[in-house]
C-alpha cells in the first residue's frame, strides 16, 4: 500500500528572485542613451515594468534618448553582436 506523502529531504520551497536595482540617481548611466530590445520598450511604456539594456542598467525609460550620446558599453556590445553596424568591417 503506498502513500501520497513526500519523501524526506524533497519538499516544497519559496525561490526568491532578488528585485533588479531600478535606476533613480544621476549617475554615469544616466547620461547616454541606451540599447534595449524594441518589444520591451513597448512593454514599459504601456505598463511601467523596468527595462534592461545591453549593458545591464536597470530602469524605467522616460526621457528622450537622442538628446543623450549612445553609452559606449552598449554600442560596444552590439557592434560585437552579429546584427551590429560593425558587420563585416575590419577593426
Amino acid at each position: 500500500m503506498s502513500t501520497l506523502e513526500p519523501e524526506r529531504g524533497t519538499g516544497t520551497g519559496t525561490l526568491v528572485e532578488p528585485t533588479p536595482q531600478v535606476s533613480h540617481g544621476d549617475g554615469d548611466h544616466e547620461r547616454f542613451a541606451h540599447y534595449v530590445q524594441k518589444d520591451k520598450i513597448m512593454a514599459s511604456a504601456l505598463d511601467g515594468t523596468p527595462v534592461v539594456a545591453l549593458c545591464g542598467k536597470v530602469w524605467v525609460p522616460g526621457r528622450d534618448p537622442k538628446k543623450y550620446p549612445v553609452c559606449p558599453m552598449c554600442k560596444e556590445i552590439y557592434e560585437s553582436m552579429s546584427g551590429g553596424d560593425d558587420e563585416g568591417k575590419d577593426k
